[in-house]
């Protein structure tokens, strides 16, 4: 904004600040209580992120105090990062009333950071637009692997190197018990581009289910969970085996019952189990979004 000498108006004092491992607390948790604040989690080696931070200090200080932005350079502070499960960045988490509420992973375009501002600050989300990866996206989360395998197929059909599609096609083999499936099609994936976010989270969600081919029946790990509440390893073994029969909630609220409970618990593997799911499950799932808010709240109180 132009002020009458000319002179771009400044942000409002403190909208825009780095913040370390000590002052996360103050800076985001508190702060998220006035209005809702981004955390930026960055490192100097990151390209995405040299473009993605001026867009965001842009769009924040347009905001004009209706958000505020904290930079965490992952690098310098790692354990805020760790403990939220940041697998990958640039990464933006959304704070309100002290719990992480939305977010976004990878470098967006201006449109879209003022998009995700404007719905962040008016507490709906915006419109998106359709396309056929999205429409095979929402045949997946709405329980249709076969509706959306046709889509992803179609994608890979027209672009053999589209590595979202051929995460998403991964995603439906394994949604029917096709593991061998899911690797023959994760391996069709070029080298280059196996840090993909796509692929790391179709290759987290393999992961998971080969691990729940180990376990035993799940009504017997309910009765010893039943029988010894402190029995980490069968709430741990029933997390996971909840999670490969589609019970997320239940499977992430199990794991943070040990988290909750003993932190140090098989060199923290508990809450390192919980990352995993959130990596196989996306940061956008409703699992994920209220399996981060209840871990916050463990980890930050």
């Amino acid at each position: 904004m132009l002020q009458g000498d000319g002179v771009i108006a400044a942000a409002p004092v403190d909208a825009i600040k780095d913040a370390t491992t000590q002052s996360f607390m103050k800076d985001v948790i508190e702060e998220s209580k006035n209005q809702p604040v981004l955390v930026d989690f960055w490192a100097p080696w990151c390209g995405p992120c040299k473009q993605l931070t001026p867009i965001l200090e842009k769009a924040v200080k347009a905001a004009k105090g209706k958000v505020k932005l904290v930079k965490m350079d992952i690098d310098k502070h790692p354990d805020i990062p760790g403990q939220m499960g940041i697998q990958s960045i640039p990464a933006v988490i959304a704070f309100y009333n002290g719990q992480p509420v939305d977010g976004f992973m990878g470098a967006l375009p201006e449109s879209q950071v003022t998009e995700f501002l404007q719905r962040l600050t008016k507490g709906k989300v915006a419109p998106e637009e359709r396309d056929l990866l999205k429409e095979a996206d929402e045949a997946l989360a709405a329980g249709d692997p076969a509706a959306a395998a046709n889509l992803y197929g179609e994608l890979v059909t027209q672009d053999s190197g589209n590595v979202a599609a051929l995460a998403g096609l991964a995603r439906c083999y394994l949604e029917t018990g096709a593991l061998d499936m899911a690797k023959q099609t994760l391996a069709l994936v070029p080298e280059a581009k196996n840090n993909d976010k796509a692929v790391a989270a179709a290759r987290a969600a393999l992961d998971v289910a080969e691990q729940a081919l180990k376990l035993g029946p799940l009504d017997e790990l309910e009765k010893k969970v039943a029988a010894d509440p402190l029995d980490h390893q069968a709430r741990f073994d029933l997390a996971t085996g909840l999670n490969a029969a589609g019970k997320r909630t239940e499977a992430a609220d199990h794991l943070l019952a040990i988290v909750k409970r003993d932190r140090k618990w098989n060199d923290d593997g508990a809450r390192k189990q919980l990352v995993q799911f959130f990596e196989a499950w996306g940061p956008m799932d409703e699992a994920t979004l209220e399996g981060r808010k209840k871990l916050s709240s463990i980890l930050f109180s």
